[in-house]
């Protein structure tokens, strides 16, 4: 089975400046994990980087847009040169800004979140897998989501994205299996973080329903009652990351509380 420890591995994070990304930080830095934390936003990197190291932990931060292939080969390069190779990824940047019927969808809007949502995590595999490979395999999780699985009602885009991530996963998982490395996506239901709260109020702006009626529909959309825990998304992550998941490869392991098995 291997080692199914994370203590010592070599692993790049983006979007790890906030919500999931930074929880799933903090607890691979706590397991021992030697991090390069990447996000569109230096300061949000370094921030999570600065409270990993003040708790013992080792992690440094990059500026990345993962829209960019020179941005994404820097940072891959940059985890090289810093730890001698790379163990795992967690491709975790996206985002969500969407909520409106096809119909009123803002074509610009649309090619935004394919290039952050779908290209974004290409280029990261495109170079993740080509560093991994050349230094004995890994383990790579790209962030998807339960709209990877199911429609979403006013996010086509978003869930079309999603999908996308599933898609590219299942290739790439199937592509590389020989070579020691595997490839699996984390689906997380609603989870309670930021991008959840700037959502809500974006819907409340909109006149979808108020915040508070968001919140309760949010909660009764999962069997268990409840919207998640980023803690939880990490937990999932760090599992997917680890040795003890060493015969899972081109998987989406939901994280909803059930909401799909409806």
């Amino acid at each position: 089975m291997g080692d199914p420890g994370l203590a010592g591995k070599a692993i790049v994070i983006t979007g790890a400046g906030a919500g999931i990304g930074r929880v799933t930080a903090e607890q691979l830095a706590a397991e021992g994990a030697r991090l390069m934390l990447g996000d569109i936003d230096a300061d949000a990197a370094e921030s999570t980087a600065r409270a990993i190291r003040a708790a013992g932990g080792e992690a440094r931060a990059q500026r990345v847009d993962v829209t960019r292939d020179d941005q994404v080969a820097a940072l891959v390069e940059a985890t090289l040169d810093a730890y001698g190779g790379l163990d795992g990824a967690f491709n975790n940047a996206g985002i969500e800004e969407e909520n409106h019927k096809v119909a009123e969808v803002d074509e610009a809007l649309f090619d935004r979140v394919m290039a952050i949502n779908v290209k974004g995590v290409w280029l990261c595999m495109k170079h993740q897998t080509a560093a991994m490979a050349a230094h004995g395999g890994g383990s790579i999780v790209n962030t998807a989501s339960v709209a990877g699985l199911v429609g979403a009602p006013r996010k086509a885009a978003y869930a079309g994205s999603k999908h996308a991530v599933v898609g590219m996963t299942k290739s790439v998982a199937a592509e590389y299996a020989r070579q020691g490395i595997r490839v699996n996506t984390v689906c997380p239901g609603i989870i309670r973080t930021a991008m959840m709260e700037r959502a809500i109020e974006q819907a409340a702006r909109a006149g979808y329903a108020s915040e508070e009626k968001q919140r309760q529909f949010h909660a009764a959309m999962h069997p268990m009652g409840r919207v998640g825990e980023a803690g939880e998304v990490a937990e999932a992550v760090r599992w997917l990351l680890s040795g003890a998941s060493s015969f899972v490869t081109g998987h989406q392991l939901a994280v909803d509380g059930g909401l799909t098995a409806l």
